[in-house]
């Protein structure tokens, strides 16, 4: 009851105030309910005053609220107040039962104390424990060492006293008068106290103290050296926890709880007497006028550590008046894990207990002790009969020590007592248990043997009786026996008979039945069968030939196809290019340039129109005003002269004047009138024009603007195509990443069974052995049991080995196109191959043919002969034509193919190997194309010689008639002989264009079907993806593990296919060879027999190789064919990477290929095959031996890489002789290619990189999580742990010798080792950058993987650790020139795992920057490393549920894989980059130290 009310204590409700947090509790709140109904104490004045408190002045009471921190201060008090109460109560009730009526004379008591503590943060509880421990200490060291040497003293025994440790200052510094308890109490009791302010005064009055520290780093922590170790405390709660204050109100409320033992726990002892007393002193109560505050419990006013002290003080003086026996209780280990004992902390926890010094005093004084009667009735037995009548016991005892111990230091005799030295008690044991012994065995030895003999007596007497019944009851059996078997044989006679009589009739019919049956059923089946293939035969033919038309009708649609898709493309690219010109933005301008000038000349037209109407209108004024000034001048003039009344004639004459003026005027308003109408009209149809001009304008305007738009959408769809380019790119070459490690592991698979495979050989050898020399078959130039791989004088083997060795040629790197297309290309560069031979035998009968009819005269052909002639010419000339159109078809459709190729991949390798494929194509069909400039010169000739011919013969025929009338039927019979030889030759050649462009067809028949095929591998990759993307992550990770093993199956079928065809070819090969070998043997046999008869030794001949080749050969190396072991085994199995250290790199490999060099100068393919076959072998079994040594494994490494330079340096292929210096071209290799043995020496490349990567990652894995995250190379982090864990190191003394010894200086220097190593064999660049960011990926995914298992290095500091250490890791690639190599990326998961540890993870923000911030780490580890991060220290807080809830919600539009932990058997596929040596082989110096004198310089 007590602590589930107590637990339902602790549920409060904050809510702030003024900046102050303060307390408030729910009225229904579940454990307080809880509480109040455990404990009866009513619910509401409870939660008021856990959460306020009363001050009481002298003239008012205040109720004041409490901040959280009080209000939970307040409630531990009282949980504790209540326990103590309750603690009491138990042990008053415990103590009242086992009172007795009778006088109590002693009683036994025992105390369990915790023992010493020391932690990462110590506090006032820590404090107390080590404080009861010193005074337990000290009376431990009075009663053990005082006491023992009190005893030496009393029996008179010569002792030398013996120092031991007072730890009485020490418990004087902490209970003395101002010591560290009297500080505390009287800060307490200070208003304002604060741990500060009783940490100054601690520094002040006891920094001189020798048991009292301050440390470096802190102002509120102080250390006190106790008898076991030094401790830290942190002041920090050390005054709340020492005051421990009860308020009143909390007491009331439970003292007036409705259960009465609740009531009585809480009720004070002298209230009851008090109480009484007054009662019946006084009878009337005064009540004052204002209610004074009652006085505080004093019980309540003392600290804890005052009532520790005085309790403390009471145990010891309990302890002094009793007699005290210890046990001391050791921790065999502090991971409580069983049958594991850790001698360093016992040793140390003995040394803590005093337990030592103990042990040194019983070492140099008498542990053991007895008093004489004791020892005298103990070892009695020791004595002898006549020691035993000496009355003195004293006497007897010194006698019988002196006999049975020599030596006299080993025990004293004191007054009481005899004191032995240690092991002396043991002896005497030994020998009394050994004279017991000795006694029992006698006596056992008379006991046995009476009673085995009475034993004996008695089964002797019941064996005989048993005899003789059981023989009479056998005899009797057997009788039996015989009587009944006699009856069985007869009766088991006739039932035989009967039985196998049955049986025989049985099976004779059932034979012949089954005979008739079968014979009827084989006939029918035999009809049957013939019925089948009757009708079998008819469908196959009915299928061929709808096979065979299907096939035609295809080829004539693809035709047909490829023709409109090629019409409809240019058509496309012109309608294109059309539509382009016509809407781009330079023609809209052009237009809009010719419009804006027409409408500049209209409008001024228009102004030139307006000035001269403008112009006109100022003539008509100024004539209507001149006109209207005359009329009024002739009005006048007509008035005077009618008032001077004239002359009639002259009046009608002015009359008729003014009629002329007026018509005129009439004339002039109707002419302005007229042109005005004009001007009019004029103005409309140009204002018109230019409103159409302008709407024209505003149209093309629109037009522009529509087309810049669609400009730029092209623009951005352009961009975006590039931007899937990339992608695509991207993608594909991770997926050629993926297909090179994926032959890499099936290479590695590969070995690994090739090497079971010798295993087994070995134990079936084994198994099998037998006495006496066997020869091995395996002796001989093979390849079969290590390489696999025929040997070079093998014959292509089908379109795959073409494949490979094309591809081994070029590098892995440069494979650039899928293998089915690269095997098809590489068989048409083959079928071209063989047609140009062809076309050269062609040519070379042709000529023969040419040569033959050129001798003989001819006879000019007829009419007729010529039209024929004329028409295979136009017919020629046609097909010639088509052939070229093909061809350009042809060349057109490998330039798309190109241009596709550089857009999917844009690597270099990848276009490079593909130039170098179109290159090999183009070579074919330029010597094509030079043979069929041959043909056609040699038709030329063969025409004109046959013209010439025919002259000449019409000249001879016109000088002499007589003789051509004569030989008409000879020339007539050459004529048709030559005119039957030109149409077989214009039929071949008619047959050969055919072929040609049959054969182009083909071609591009195949490329169609190619780009189809590859159309439709893309299409299902693509649907394979979206139905990936589709699934779960789970589903997902199957579907994938599914896929890509049923990939491995078949290509691992499509690999033992090959293996199959290539060992049956081998097999073949091998046996042609024997045979010519033999055939060889006996010809030289017989040559060297009649040449040189007396001559073991066949020398080699110099003569035939200079007579063969007339040139300066140098850096070549000559050697007996006998020698051949001995070389291999002098530059291979024996030799040491320090031997040839001073020497040129990688000396062996120039040596092995200046050897094979000289076998292919003599053309000796047996010599060159059997030396690559035994380096090759010897290599494996040097490495196989030498598994773990990473010197060794580079070494090799290097070798074989520079044989394979050199072998592809020097293999006279264009590609790799363009680094090449003149003399180095002039040393390439004339008779051999070698390219199977550069794929075999390739592969074992690839298997030694794979050996040395598994040797330096066993070396360096135990390194790295002690390197990384445990070693302290940060001094100032070094003591700064998280909260909740224990310094190991504090607890254990490190000698340097473990796993903690490892640094990361020591993983620095072995990765300086490992590159050093590398770089004095001489091993490539690449390479050694490829070693070490396959090596860094191995830290790092070492280090995260413990980062994510282990909760004790989540914190700041080791995030601050592992951003130096990185910094470090990250100096040292810079400082050796290695950070080029990509290996600074493989660290970037544990870069943000750091990060991760040291950014803030609080607010949302910090949420969004840890997911823009964390890119290379997955989501679940993400959420682990959070859920694991720990605090520093009190100041830091642990990442809220709430947090990494939002972090989850961020995070789940990644598509991020399931696993939690990185794969640290990961490997990047490697590559072999070509690189060319600028040594030159003739300027090699051999040491004299390898011992290679049978090799002779050429």
């Amino acid at each position: 009851m007590w602590r589930s009310a107590r637990r339902e204590m602790e549920s409060p409700v904050t809510s702030q105030k003024r900046g102050l947090m303060f307390l408030c509790l729910q009225r229904d709140d579940v454990h307080l309910q809880h509480f109040c109904r455990l404990l009866g104490v009513e619910l509401e004045q409870m939660a008021h005053w856990l959460c306020h408190r009363k001050l009481a002045t002298a003239s008012e009471t205040y109720v004041k609220n409490m901040s959280s921190k009080q209000a939970m201060n307040a409630r531990d008090a009282l949980a504790k107040h209540i326990y103590a109460h309750m603690f009491d109560w138990i042990v008053e009730h415990v103590n009242m039962a086992l009172r007795t009526s009778s006088k109590q004379h002693s009683f036994i008591g025992v105390l369990d104390i915790y023992g010493f503590e020391t932690f990462e943060i110590n506090s006032f509880e820590q404090f107390c424990i080590n404080y009861a421990n010193e005074k337990l200490q000290q009376q431990f060291n009075q009663h053990v060492f005082k006491l023992e040497q009190e005893e030496y003293m009393k029996e008179q025994i010569p002792w030398t006293l013996i120092d031991f440790y007072d730890n009485q200052p020490c418990i004087d510094l902490i209970e003395a008068k101002l010591g560290v308890l009297d500080l505390l109490d009287e800060e307490c009791k200070v208003p304002k106290g604060t741990d500060q302010n009783w940490a100054q005064k601690l520094y002040s009055q006891h920094s001189s103290s020798v048991h009292f520290q301050k440390p470096r780093m802190s102002n509120i922590s102080f250390i006190i050296i106790h008898f076991a170790d030094k401790v830290e405390y942190q002041c920090e709660g050390f005054l709340e926890k020492n005051r421990d204050t009860v308020y009143e109100e909390q007491i009331n409320i439970l003292k007036a709880s409705k259960f009465q033992l609740v009531a009585d726990l809480f009720q004070e002892k002298q209230d009851s007497s008090s109480s009484s007393s007054t009662s019946k002193s006084s009878r009337v109560n005064v009540r004052p006028a204002r209610s004074t505050p009652k006085a505080p419990n004093r019980e309540h006013r003392k600290s804890v550590g005052h009532q520790f002290r005085s309790s403390l003080q009471l145990l010891m003086e309990t302890l002094n008046a009793t007699t005290p026996h210890y046990v001391r209780c050791i921790k065999p280990n502090d991971e409580k894990e069983s049958f594991s004992f850790d001698s360093r902390r016992a040793v140390q926890q003995l040394r803590a207990c005093g337990v030592l010094e103990t042990i040194r005093i019983s070492a140099a004084g008498y542990p053991s002790r007895w008093t004489y009667p004791d020892f005298f009735n103990r070892y009695r037995v020791l004595m002898k009969k006549s020691d035993m009548t000496v009355g003195d016991k004293k006497l007897v005892c010194r006698n019988l020590l002196e006999t049975l111990v020599k030596d006299p230091d080993k025990f004293q005799f004191g007054k009481t007592k005899i004191f032995f030295r240690a092991g002396q008690v043991a002896y005497l044991e030994k020998l009394r248990a050994d004279k017991f012994r000795s006694a029992c065995i006698k006596i056992q030895k008379t006991v046995r043997g009476w009673l085995q003999r009475i034993r004996y007596r008695k089964i002797r007497k019941s064996a005989i009786t048993l005899q003789r019944f059981g023989r009479g009851y056998m005899a009797r059996r057997y009788a039996e026996q015989l009587r009944l078997t006699r009856a069985a044989l007869i009766c088991q006679k006739q039932y035989r008979m009967a039985r196998d009589r049955r049986a025989y009739l049985r099976t004779r019919q059932a034979v012949v039945t089954i005979q008739a049956y079968t014979r009827g059923m084989y006939t029918r089946r035999i009809f049957q069968q013939f019925l089948l293939h009757h009708k079998a035969m008819i469908i196959q033919k009915a299928v061929r030939g709808w096979l065979e038309r299907k096939k035609f009708k295809r080829a004539r649609n693809a035709a047909i196809t490829i023709q409109c898709a090629y019409r409809r493309m240019r058509a496309k690219r012109q309608l294109k290019q059309l539509k382009i010109e016509a809407k781009s933005a330079q023609h809209l301008k052009k237009l809009n340039t010719g419009m804006e000038n027409k409408i500049v000349q209209l409008q001024r037209k228009m102004d030139d129109q307006s000035k001269e109407y403008k112009t006109q209108n100022e003539h008509l004024l100024i004539t209507n005003t001149t006109l209207g000034t005359e009329m009024s001048k002739l009005q006048k003039e007509l008035e005077q002269m009618r008032s001077r009344q004239g002359d009639g004639n002259q009046l009608t004459s002015l009359q008729d004047e003014l009629e002329k003026l007026r018509a005129e005027l009439q004339e002039a308003h109707e002419h302005r009138k007229r042109l005005e109408e004009e001007h009019s009209s004029e103005k409309l149809g140009l204002t018109q024009r230019v409103e159409e001009l302008e709407q024209e304008n505003s149209m093309l305007k629109s037009e522009k603007e529509k087309m810049n738009q669609r400009i730029l959408q092209h623009s951005k769809s352009t961009e975006d195509q590039e931007s899937s380019a990339s992608q695509r790119e991207l993608h594909l070459q991770t997926e050629m990443d993926e297909e090179r490690q994926r032959y890499q592991n099936l290479l590695k698979e590969f070995s690994r069974l090739e090497q079971r495979y010798d295993n087994l050989q070995e134990e079936v050898s084994l198994n099998k052995f037998q006495p006496g020399h066997r020869r091995n078959p395996s002796n001989q130039s093979s390849l079969e049991s290590d390489s696999n791989y025929p040997s070079i004088s093998t014959s292509e083997v089908g379109d795959t080995e073409d494949s490979l060795q094309l591809v081994e040629e070029m590098g892995m790197e440069k494979a650039a196109m899928d293998i089915s297309l690269f095997m098809k290309l590489q068989k048409r560069v083959r079928e071209l191959e063989q047609e140009r031979k062809r076309l050269q035998t062609n040519l070379d009968k042709m000529e023969e043919l040419a040569k033959c009819k050129g001798a003989d005269p001819k006879r000019p052909t007829s009419e007729r002969e010529s039209e024929d002639l004329a028409y295979n010419n136009l017919k020629r000339e046609e097909l010639e034509s088509e052939n070229k159109k093909l061809k350009n078809d042809l060349n057109e459709l490998r330039k798309a193919i190109a241009v596709r190729a550089s857009q999917n991949n844009s690597s270099n390798e990848l276009q490079e190997s593909y130039n170098l494929l179109l290159n090999q194509l183009k070579a074919a069909n330029e010597e094509l194309e030079v043979r069929k400039e041959e043909v056609l010169i040699l038709r030329t000739k063969i025409v004109s010689f046959a013209q010439q011919q025919e002259i000449n013969d019409h000249i001879e025929s016109n000088k002499m008639p007589e003789l051509n009338n004569s030989k008409q039927p000879i020339d007539k019979e050459e004529a048709l002989e030559a005119y039957h030889g030109l149409c077989e030759s214009k039929k071949l050649l008619e047959a050969q264009l055919q072929s040609q462009s049959r054969q182009h067809k083909d071609e591009l028949e195949a490329l169609h079907t190619q780009i189809e095929l590859l159309r439709d591998d893309i299409e299902k990759k693509q649907e394979i993806l979206n139905y990936t993307m589709s699934l779960s992550p789970e589903a997902q990770v199957q579907y994938s593990v599914q896929q890509e093993i049923t990939r491995l199956t078949n290509d691992n079928l499509d690999l033992k296919e090959l293996v199959e065809k290539l060992e049956k070819n081998e097999r073949k090969l091998k046996k042609q060879l024997r045979i010519y070998m033999k055939k060889v043997q006996e010809l030289e046999v017989s040559q060297t027999a009649a040449a040189q008869p007396h001559k073991a030794r066949p020398e080699l001949s110099r003569q035939v190789t200079v007579q063969r080749k007339e040139k300066d050969f140098e850096g070549m190396l000559e050697y007996y064919k006998e020698d051949e072991t001995l070389l291999v085994k002098t530059l291979i199995t024996d030799i040491k990477p320090s031997a040839v250290s001073a020497t040129v790199p990688c000396l062996p490999a120039y040596i092995l290929f200046m050897c094979i060099r000289h076998a292919d100068y003599i053309n000796d393919d047996q010599k060159v095959e059997s030396l690559l076959t035994s380096t090759i072998n010897a290599i494996k079994k040097v490495l196989k031996k030498n598994n773990d040594d990473f010197e060794m494994t580079s070494f090799w490494l290097a070798n074989t890489s520079r044989l394979l330079h050199c072998l592809k340096q020097y293999s006279g292929d264009e590609v790799f002789m363009t680094q090449n210096t003149v003399k180095q071209n002039e040393h390439c290799m004339k008779n051999f290619d070698l390219a199977e043995y550069r794929q075999v020496l390739s592969d074992l490349s690839i298997q030694i990189y794979q050996q040395l990567i598994k040797v330096a990652e066993g070396i360096m894995q135990p390194m790295i999580v002690s390197a990384m995250l445990e070693s302290e190379s940060i001094p100032s982090l070094a003591g700064v742990k998280p909260m909740g864990y224990r310094n190991r190191s504090s607890s254990m003394d490190d000698d340097g010798s473990g796993p903690s010894s490892y640094t990361l200086e020591g993983l620095i220097r072995q990765l300086g080792q490992f590159n050093s190593i590398m770089g004095e064999h001489g091993l490539d660049p690449e390479i050694v950058n490829q070693v070490v960011r396959q090596l860094f990926h191995c830290i790092n995914a070492i280090t995260l993987n413990n980062l994510l298992l282990r909760k004790d290095v989540c914190s700041w500091s080791t995030g601050m650790q592992l951003r130096y250490n990185i910094s470090q890791m990250e100096e040292w690639l810079r400082g050796n020139n290695l950070h080029q190599s990509k290996a600074g990326v493989t660290l970037e998961s544990i870069i943000q795992a750091a990060q991760l540890l040291q950014v803030k993870k609080k607010t949302s923000q910090d949420a969004e920057a840890i997911c823009s911030l964390c890119t290379a780490l997955t989501m679940q580890q993400i959420v682990k490393i959070l859920n694991l991060y720990t605090p520093l220290n009190e100041f830091e807080e642990r990442v809220t549920v709430s947090f990494i809830r939002n972090i989850q919600n961020r995070l789940q539009e990644r598509n991020d894989p399931a696993q939690l932990l990185v794969d640290t058997k990961h490997t990047f596929p490697v590559l072999f980059p070509y690189t060319p040596s600028a040594l030159s082989l003739e300027t090699l110096h051999i040491p004299a130290s390898l011992g290679l004198d049978f090799l002779v310089r050429v």
